[in-house]
């Protein structure tokens, strides 16, 4: 039988049973510890001094007396080893605190979904002049999505409720999404929404004071951003954005066709020239790969074309591509 190395406070059934038979004939031969060595190993045997070949038990008194002084010295370590990390984290975590002019540190990172949640929650409930938000599709489906929806409504109409505005940029595909579009109609302020076919990824700027972007690909974490050169860099990208973004609400623009080809088809007809497969194509625009699929069968039978190849060529002499959205 292998013995499972164990600590003394988990004496192993044979061990201990084998020990209580030591303490009670005063001694067994070495060999019958083959199963148990832990016995000598924790000292609660030793060999007799007028034969080597016999072992004898270490009353259980003066046993747990040398362990339990054993075990304060453990944790007197452990204590000088707290001491010892407090003192050599003690300036790090000044350094992260707000200074003696109120001064907060430029970049923090956020990890875990509640506790980036929490952080912008914190954030927006100091908002006081102005929201700034780039919103992908991805993300704004399924039933944790549309809980997170109306939690961030609540959020929204508190902030609208203060005097502050709200400016969102989202894709066009939002106008397709009933729990979110609809659910700016339920807010009463100075909100505005506009579209883009694409987007970065989201940001959100609060008062020009503090924005919060993703900072891994898969939403576990987020930074926060308190740098004023950043701030000012990103709200220059967000009004560049914002200048070539559609109307989507409160006034809903429907953006002309040129030549049968719809804004939604010029952009994947873009997409198409580059390269992308279907499933590119797909991400990019906000939209699942069914439906761009729709488009793209639709976009090849206005143009006539029979392949995919063929489209690629018909679209770049078709002039849809030299066309404004």
């Amino acid at each position: 039988m292998i013995h499972c190395e164990h600590g003394v406070e988990e004496l192993c059934p044979a061990g201990a049973k084998l020990y209580e038979r030591a303490l009670r004939t005063g001694h067994i031969s070495a060999e019958d510890t083959a199963e148990a060595p832990c016995l000598t190993d924790f000292g609660l045997l030793h060999p007799a001094l007028d034969d080597l070949g016999r072992l004898e038990p270490v009353a259980p008194a003066a046993a747990l007396h040398r362990l339990l002084r054993s075990s304060a010295a453990r944790i007197a370590d452990e204590r000088r080893r707290e001491e010892r990390l407090l003192a050599q984290f003690e300036p790090l975590l000044r350094a992260g605190e707000p200074g003696p002019d109120g001064e907060t540190p430029t970049l923090r990172l956020h990890s875990g979904t509640k506790p980036i949640n929490q952080a912008i929650t914190d954030a927006m409930a100091e908002a006081a002049r102005e929201v700034l938000c780039i919103q992908s599709h991805a993300g704004l489906t399924g039933p944790r999505a549309r809980a997170a929806v109306a939690a961030a409504r609540e959020r929204d109409q508190a902030i609208l409720d203060r005097g502050a505005r709200i400016r969102a940029l989202y894709q066009h595909t939002l106008r397709h999404v009933p729990a979110v579009y609809g659910g700016f109609e339920q807010l009463r302020g100075d909100i505005e929404v506009r579209g883009l076919d694409e987007l970065p990824d989201r940001l959100i700027v609060i008062d020009r004071e503090v924005a919060f972007l993703p900072a891994d690909g898969d939403g576990a974490l987020a930074l926060e951003v308190r740098h004023p050169a950043l701030i000012k860099y990103f709200v220059t990208i967000f009004d560049r954005l914002w200048r070539l973004a559609s109307p989507l609400y409160p006034v809903l623009e429907h953006r002309p066709t040129v030549n049968g080809i719809t804004p939604r088809q010029q952009a994947i007809a873009a997409l198409l020239v580059e390269g992308h497969t279907d499933a590119v194509v797909a991400e990019r625009l906000g939209m699942n790969i069914r439906t761009a699929r729709v488009h793209i069968a639709k976009l090849a039978a206005t143009l006539g074309s029979e392949s995919r190849a063929q489209l690629g060529y018909l679209i770049s002499h078709s002039g849809i591509l030299d066309q404004e959205d």
